[in-house]
């Protein structure tokens, strides 16, 4: 008998809002349960700026992970998602 455990999850929400590969930046706006932030990716410096700051330290590195595996997909306007391993 197998004894798994539930893992609960949350997706997030993701809109790039502004995107310039010349000064090496992603804006936008990412959502998950109750919580709502807009953030600033500069990917050169690998430095993501997430605000306010209630509840960011639930999406600041799940968020962070998205952006580095899909950087090269990302456009504005567009709507993404993506699972966190946890419920917030």
């Amino acid at each position: 008998m197998s004894s798994k455990k539930f893992v609960p999850e949350t997706t997030a929400h993701v809109k790039i809002v502004r995107q310039s590969w010349q000064e090496g930046k992603i804006e936008g706006e990412v959502s998950a349960g109750e919580f709502a932030w807009h953030f600033q990716w500069c990917f050169r410096q690998g430095n993501l700026l997430v605000k306010p700051s209630l509840g960011r330290a639930l999406i600041q590195e799940p968020l962070n992970r998205f952006l580095e595996r899909s950087d090269h997909l990302l456009e504005p306007g567009g709507d993404y998602a993506f699972t966190i391993k946890a419920q917030i």
